[in-house]
């Protein structure tokens, strides 16, 4: 795995799962790990190893029995990814792109952009 390169150096699959975990939330309110399994098509085992290292760095809360809960500091970095993705696919579909390879395209991007560099983007949409 990749590191991202910002001040977290949270791994892009650990970016993956808190976005997962913020947008299962909206949807249903609790998300278990069977939930993040589903959703990727990851074994049960994959699943279990991610989250205790999401816990280890402090971005889920530790002892919430099955349901994943995110801290703070990982509410604030799945919304900074969601953020992210949001802008990557509207812009690529607006620009013509099919919606799926926006999707898939805004996913990695969202990854590999810089904190200066997106801020910098995003204010060039909204003058």
């Amino acid at each position: 795995m990749r590191k991202r390169p910002s001040e977290d150096h949270l791994y892009e699959s650990g970016e993956d799962y808190l976005e997962a975990i913020l947008i299962l939330k909206q949807k249903s309110g609790t998300v278990r790990p069977i939930d993040i399994a589903r959703r990727f098509g990851y074994s049960r085992p994959s699943v279990s190893r991610a989250v205790a290292a999401l816990r280890a760095d402090g971005l889920l809360r530790p002892d919430t029995g099955n349901d994943l809960e995110l801290t703070e500091k990982g509410l604030r970095l799945a919304q900074k990814v969601y953020e992210r993705h949001c802008f990557f696919t509207q812009r690529l579909t607006e620009a013509g792109v099919d919606p799926k390879t926006a999707e898939q395209d805004a996913c990695r991007i969202e990854h590999a952009i810089s904190d200066e560099s997106f801020e910098k983007l995003k204010s060039s949409f909204s003058e």
